[in-house]
């Protein structure tokens, strides 16, 4: 399983508590990673077991304390064995591909708005990965943890741009031709 070694990475790029790394780890990895709060606690809760990560209890006021999580040496040297493994090539999981393998079963219409909805989210995803990569980009010296990080939302924003291009073949297909297209830029 995947999830213990993208929260190690998530928290190698910076110690946090459990609520933070939520918040921070879906907006940083969703482009190739996602993990409900459930799923990222019991991880959390396994590589702390398994001293891959240490905690500090922080002592709050008027909240419930919270632990910071940082990363061990044996951590460390977990992800990076990890890192140097042959992997392979990640299933794709899609509801729309599944529900268009049944779309015969509806009328097109509903197909039309259901691929319509599927388009403009990942035209926003776009937006947003080509923003923060723009964030980066515009940085007077990027560090080699920086430019990872680009590598990665690059990755991201082709991801978005193959579907978005596979969406107006599909609404096309559909006849539905798609004739404003945003620019192809990948940041």
């Amino acid at each position: 399983m995947t999830l213990p070694y993208a929260i190690l990475a998530a928290l190698m790029n910076q110690p946090c508590s459990g609520y933070d790394l939520v918040k921070r780890f879906n907006k940083s990895v969703e482009c190739f990673w996602s993990a409900s709060h459930q799923q990222i606690y019991k991880a959390l809760a396994k590589l702390e077991a398994d001293e891959h990560i240490g905690s500090e209890v922080i002592e709050q006021e008027n909240r419930p304390n919270k632990k910071f999580y940082t990363v061990t040496e044996a951590g460390r040297q977990h992800l990076q064995q990890w890192v140097g493994e042959p992997g392979d090539i990640a299933m794709l999981k899609s509801d729309l591909l599944i529900k268009l393998s049944v779309g015969h079963m509806v009328p097109t219409e509903t197909l039309l708005q259901m691929l319509q909805s599927y388009y403009e989210q990942h035209k926003e995803k776009l937006k947003i990965y080509q923003a923060i990569t723009k964030q980066y980009v515009q940085l007077p010296e990027r560090s080699r943890e920086d430019q990872f990080q680009v590598l990665v939302l690059r990755a991201g924003i082709r991801q978005q741009l193959a579907w978005i291009a596979w969406c107006e073949e599909a609404l096309g297909f559909l006849g539905q031709p798609v004739t404003v297209r945003e620019p192809s830029s990948i940041g």
